[in-house]
């Protein structure tokens, strides 16, 4: 062999070895892809009808890239073929986190939910009663600070322990991700789910919230009452029904561990279920300078106030307008 054929003996040999470690390496990455558990944004998801799957991952799923998306994508297309399996539409249980193998296995078949309740924010536990009755015989009260407001799916009618256990999972899995979050360093879960509840009770929408937020911080902050009207309300009617009538002077004076014009500090526990857009607002801790709002009739929006004078000139004006 002269050697000129060696040389090229040679890189062909390099040549090989290195296609051989690309295609396995390249093999592994798939295989690592396909199989590593990735994270959804919550434990049920929706596919509509026509979906495709690649819109499925990227709608769903909080920590795939676009180049493992793509091979999910490619091994989905296969499998269609191979198999003639289709993924489905309609509503999926999904577990607390999952393999691209394993959610396909789950989506190209039936729905795997059969029952949904939604838990709307701001409900009494008679609301929630009376939702739990339409769907389960038996069924206990629960608690404000137990569980989050949201919709949840559930396939056993005759199971609410398991129905219930899900809800808590859902509310400790939803703490969990601001664990490390200046608000939750500052307050108790309890705390903070009572918050939630005089912010439900009280806000119009997201950014009403916000501002709603911010004055129970800053007043808590400076030690001030919380001096919210929805606390007297559930005062007078321990959140067994609705007061039929405007809240009176006296009202105010109510001797309750609730009645935020009487106490200063928190009411001992939430007055109504919270939701996680609610929680969130929370955690976002916006920040103003409002102390002070009232609900003006005519605009129907709350107007805030920095100062207690600015406040009273305010709402003056709002009443001798009317």
């Amino acid at each position: 062999m002269g050697l000129e054929e060696r040389i090229l003996h040679y890189y062909l040999k390099v040549f090989s070895i290195i296609i051989f470690f690309l295609l396995l390496f390249c093999s592994l990455y798939i295989f690592y892809v396909l199989n590593k558990n990735i994270t959804f944004k919550n434990n049920y998801i929706n596919i509509e009808k026509g979906e495709k799957f690649e819109k499925v991952l990227n709608k769903n799923f909080t920590n795939i890239s676009k180049f493992d998306n793509f091979i999910s994508n490619k091994y989905y297309q296969i499998n269609k073929l191979l198999s003639n399996k289709f993924i489905h539409f309609g509503n999926f249980y999904l577990e607390e986190s999952m393999s691209v193998i394993k959610l396909l296995e789950i989506i190209t078949k039936s729905s795997n939910v059969f029952f949904k309740i939604t838990i709307i924010e701001g409900w009494s536990k008679q609301d929630l009663e009376i939702e739990l009755s339409k769907h389960f015989k038996d069924y206990y009260k629960i608690n404000y600070q137990e569980i989050i407001a949201d919709t949840y799916f559930y396939q056993n009618k005759n199971n609410f322990d398991l129905f219930f256990d899900k809800l808590k999972k859902t509310r400790n899995a939803y703490f969990k991700k601001y664990e490390n979050n200046q608000i939750y360093k500052l307050f108790s879960e309890n705390e903070i789910l009572t918050i939630g509840s005089l912010i439900e009770k009280e806000g119009l929408d997201i950014d009403d919230k916000r501002k709603i937020s911010s004055v129970i911080m800053n007043r808590l902050r400076k030690k001030m009452k919380l001096q919210i009207d929805a606390t007297v309300l559930f005062a007078i009617t321990n959140g067994q029904f609705n007061l039929d009538r405007k809240l009176l002077l006296n009202d105010l004076k109510v001797d309750h561990p609730y009645n935020t014009y009487l106490n200063y500090g928190l009411p001992p526990q939430p007055i109504s279920f919270v939701g996680k857009k609610t929680l969130d607002v929370i955690f976002e801790n916006y920040e103003t300078d409002f102390l002070f709002y009232f609900y003006n009739n005519s605009l129907k929006r709350h107007i805030f106030s920095k100062t207690f004078e600015e406040h009273r000139k305010k709402l003056n004006e709002y009443r001798n307008s009317k």
